[in-house]
C-alpha cells in the first residue's frame, strides 16, 4: 500500500500557508497558524480521524483571522485530494455522532468529486475568545471546495459555544476516518458506478 501522504503550498499576499497531512497516521500534531483555537480544533480533527497534520501559516492576522482561516481549509483540502489520489479502495463515505456535555453534532462526508457544503449550525454568540465562530463555516468551505468532497454538518443540541465547536470537529475527523478507511472487499475497486471521483 502506497503511503497517502501529501505536503501543499498556498502563498498569497494575504497568507503564506504550508499543509502536511499523513492519512494513516496515529493523530501526531504541530500547529503554526497563530490561532489558538482553530488549532485546538484541528487537532481534534487530527486525533479522532487518526490523520497526522503538520500546519504553518502566516496570514494577516493584523486585519482579522478570516484570510487565515478560509486559506487554511483551502490548503488542507488540497492536501487530502492530493493524498488520496484516485480514491479506489476507499469506503468514500463516512458519518459521526460527537457528544460533549449538552452538545451532539453529526457529520456525514461524501468523497464525491463534488464540492458541496450544507452547514447548520448555529452560535448563540459571535466568539469563543477571541476566535469569529462566523470563521469555522468559512474553514468548512475551503476545504470542500479543494478536497471535493460533499459535507454535511448538523449541530443538533447544545448551547455552549466551545463544546458546539468541538462537537462538530470531533465528529469531522470520526466521519473523514470512516470515509478514507481502506474497504477489504474494494480493494483496487472505485467506489462509484462511473467509475471516476
Amino acid at each position: 500500500m502506497n503511503p497517502r501522504t501529501a505536503q501543499v503550498e498556498r502563498n498569497t499576499l494575504e497568507t503564506q500557508i504550508t499543509v502536511a497531512v499523513n492519512l494513516d497516521g496515529n493523530g501526531k500534531t504541530s500547529f503554526r497558524t497563530g490561532l489558538p483555537f482553530l488549532d485546538h480544533m484541528l487537532d481534534q480533527v487530527a486525533r479522532h480521524g487518526l490523520i497526522d497534520l503538520d500546519i504553518a501559516s502566516h496570514g494577516d492576522l493584523h486585519i482579522d483571522a478570516h484570510h487565515s482561516v478560509e486559506d487554511i481549509g483551502i490548503t488542507l483540502g488540497q492536501a487530502f485530494a492530493q493524498a488520496l489520489g484516485d480514491k479506489k479502495g476507499i469506503f468514500r463515505y463516512g458519518h459521526a455522532y460527537c457528544p460533549l456535555d449538552e452538545s451532539l453534532s453529526r457529520v456525514v462526508v461524501d468523497f464525491s468529486g463534488r464540492p458541496g457544503l450544507f452547514y447548520e449550525v448555529e452560535f448563540k454568540r459571535a466568539l469563543i475568545g477571541s476566535f469569529d465562530v462566523d470563521l469555522l463555516k468559512e474553514f468548512f468551505q475551503g476545504f470542500v471546495n479543494h478536497a471535493g468532497v460533499t459535507l454535511h454538518i448538523d449541530n443538533l443540541k447544545g448551547g455552549n459555544a466551545h463544546h458546539i465547536a468541538e462537537t462538530v470537529f470531533k465528529a469531522f475527523g470520526r466521519a473523514i476516518r470512516m470515509a478514507i478507511s481502506h474497504d477489504e472487499r474494494m480493494a483496487g475497486i472505485m467506489p462509484s458506478t462511473k467509475g471516476s471521483l
